[in-house]
């Protein structure tokens, strides 16, 4: 019972990976970073893998590392997911 738990769990796993390299990118104004919350509000674009129309709206960074160099002002491309049920932002760089 044990290994097939554990392959559920490698194979949701793997899927979610794989679900990560096709999502789209968004663009976007930075609004405000808090990066001692890891959190980043972005004025955003839809974003269609969340069903989610343009607006502004605060994200938590899945990796806190991704915060760094960014600043209020700075205009954005960005991937977001739900991320143990939070809507965070997967990766992220600088650009039109």
């Amino acid at each position: 019972m044990k290994r097939i738990a554990i392959s559920l769990i490698a194979a949701i796993a793997l899927s979610g990976a794989a679900l990560g390299q096709s999502l789209p990118t968004v663009s976007g104004t930075v609004e405000k970073v808090d990066a001692a919350q890891s959190k980043i509000t972005i004025d955003h674009g839809a974003i269609p893998n969340l069903n989610m129309d343009a607006m502004t709206m605060v994200f938590r960074a899945q990796d806190p590392a991704l915060l760094k160099g960014i600043k209020a002002g700075d205009k954005v491309q960005f991937t977001a997911d739900r991320v143990n049920g939070q809507i965070s932002v997967t990766s992220i760089k600088k650009g039109s």
